[in-house]
């Protein structure tokens, strides 16, 4: 049971991860102070491509796949609730999700057999009969059916809308937190650029810049800036069935036609600038999977920054030694696919439930400093 049972939560961060641990909150009776120090949903939630599983599952942990699993099955269900309550559709589009000319395949087909998940090796024809667009050129595939990708710009807007419909939620856009409140040993609130706001617990959710408000504690949390670039065509609503992903890149395709490409990874601190050097890779990569997107409009080019943490596992759970303070964050390239089990298992945590999954692999102690 948590030492730290009292009502009042302020959470800082607005993208999925702020947004969905305020809505958990919220719904139990919780009073919750959003602070976002600009617009919700506009940093890494709205940057990414929205697939809801890691690019390679096999890769991770059994942490990050035991979070993405739950939260996988967990989307439709989410995506029909919020679109009930507010009217904004996030489009949880259920399309398989191909991968081409893997140098693990064996690993990932003896993965998906132990945890019973649906990926099978299928032949080429039956890919190109599948993905008509997909180009030539690639000798092998697997398939795993049921897969979806969530339109984050719609998801984080759905999510804002349900929480300001909330009599007990208030969310503060462009209220930046510089520091926190600390009181008679515990954390009590935050310092913002507005006053200090006192709630009895305090999450931190703020993504790439959460190892920076946590440096200001004297505490080292191992959470970085990872920059990644993306681009967006505009197609035909029926062009692309499938998403496809080969050589490190994928496509995605949404229900109206737009057809995201990505993605980069760059080690470049806070800079969020797009670059020539990666438009033209992204657009290499783009026309070797599908050739035809040489003939589409390029509408879109932009870049967000993943909170990169060790072995992409996040950090869910109280601060040791900072009683009052909380952290849901460091979810690398897996902010989305991981948010509904990641904010569930903050929720229970913090109200003293059985949590969905073991708490263990994701806790503070021994992990940050």
């Amino acid at each position: 049971m948590p030492t730290d049972v009292g009502k009042s939560v302020a959470i800082v961060g607005g993208g999925a991860i702020g947004l969905l641990s305020a809505l958990e909150l919220a719904r139990q009776g919780l009073q919750v102070t959003l602070l976002e120090r600009g617009d919700t949903g506009r940093e890494s939630s709205w940057a990414g491509g929205g697939i809801v599983s890691p690019l390679y599952p096999w890769r991770y942990s059994k942490a990050v796949t035991a979070l993405a699993h739950w939260s996988q099955d967990f989307y439709p269900q989410l995506g029909q609730r919020l679109l009930g309550e507010t009217g904004i559709d996030p489009e949880v589009f259920e399309t398989g999700l191909y991968w081409l000319d893997l140098d693990d395949e064996a690993e990932a087909l003896a993965w998906a057999e132990r945890e019973g998940r649906p990926l099978t090796s299928v032949p080429m024809a039956q890919v190109h009969s599948a993905v008509p667009p997909l180009g030539e050129g690639f000798g092998r595939a697997i398939h795993m059916a049921g897969v979806a990708n969530v339109r984050n710009p719609r998801l984080t807007r759905a999510l804002r809308e349900a929480l300001v419909r909330m009599p007990n939620v208030s969310v503060q856009e462009h209220c930046e937190v510089r520091g926190f409140v600390r009181r008679e040993g515990r954390v009590q609130g935050v310092e913002t650029a507005r006053g200090d706001v006192l709630a009895d617990r305090v999450v931190l959710a703020a993504g790439a810049w959460s190892g920076d408000l946590l440096a200001g504690l004297g505490l080292s949390l191992p959470v970085e800036p990872v920059k990644g670039q993306m681009i967006l065509f505009k197609c035909a609503e029926d062009f692309l069935p499938a998403m496809v992903l080969a050589k490190g890149r994928y496509a995605i395709p949404r229900r109206d036609g737009h057809i995201l490409v990505g993605s980069t990874l760059e080690h470049a601190g806070f800079d969020k600038t797009p670059t020539a050097e990666a438009l033209e890779s992204l657009k290499a990569s783009a026309f070797e999977l599908l050739p035809a997107l040489r003939d589409a409009e390029l509408v879109g080019h932009w870049a967000g920054l993943r909170p990169g943490s060790p072995e992409g596992i996040p950090f869910i759970g109280p601060v040791p030694g900072l009683e009052g303070l909380w952290l849901n964050c460091g979810h690398y390239r897996n902010g989305l696919v991981l948010a509904p089990a990641s904010c569930r298992l903050l929720a229970d945590l913090m109200l003293g439930r059985e949590p969905i999954i073991d708490p263990a692999p994701y806790a503070p102690p021994g992990r940050a400093v």
